[in-house]
């Protein structure tokens, strides 16, 4: 299969993100170029892929171009079915960064389960709504998922 290059996120207009939420985009980018599957539909044989991602109009747009960063293809989701999973995840991200400041490691064993699961909940979401634009595999769709919570931080 095909594959990302490159990703570019446009963050402009956040609020810088705290350590902790840099530290998940760092390592979202970093595992997602060490490893993925990404095929836009119709370009089967063909990459690899640069994606910018960002957030338009209370949309996410996907761009993508092809290694010399000719445009591919572009296409808008709607934000809507990741809102409820995107402010779970959030939550309970928190609660890990709180976690493991100061408690056992059996409780930061337990949210770490919680946070896996809302991350796949959120993965699998993403994945559905990418049908029939572009195939990904999960651990794919699991790391594109923590760039668009990325995308979200206010702060």
């Amino acid at each position: 299969m095909s594959h990302l290059v490159k990703v570019n996120l446009d963050d402009a207009g956040l609020p810088p993100p705290t350590p902790e939420i840099e530290q998940e985009r760092k390592v979202a980018l970093f595992d997602l170029l060490e490893g993925n599957n990404f095929t836009p539909v119709g370009h089967e044989a063909a990459g690899p892929w640069v994606l910018n991602l960002s957030i338009r109009d209370k949309r996410l747009v996907f761009e993508i171009n092809d290694e010399g960063e000719a445009q591919a293809g572009a296409f808008h989701l709607s934000l809507s079915p990741f809102r409820q999973v995107i402010k779970d995840y959030f939550q309970i991200c928190e609660a890990y960064f709180d976690a493991v400041k100061k408690l056992p490691p059996a409780q930061i064993e337990a949210i770490d389960m919680g946070r896996r699961g809302i991350h796949n909940e959120g993965a699998r979401i993403l994945e559905e709504r990418l049908d029939g634009k572009v195939s990904v595999d999960h651990d794919t769709a699991r790391r594109l998922f923590t760039l668009i919570c990325v995308l979200h931080f206010k702060g």
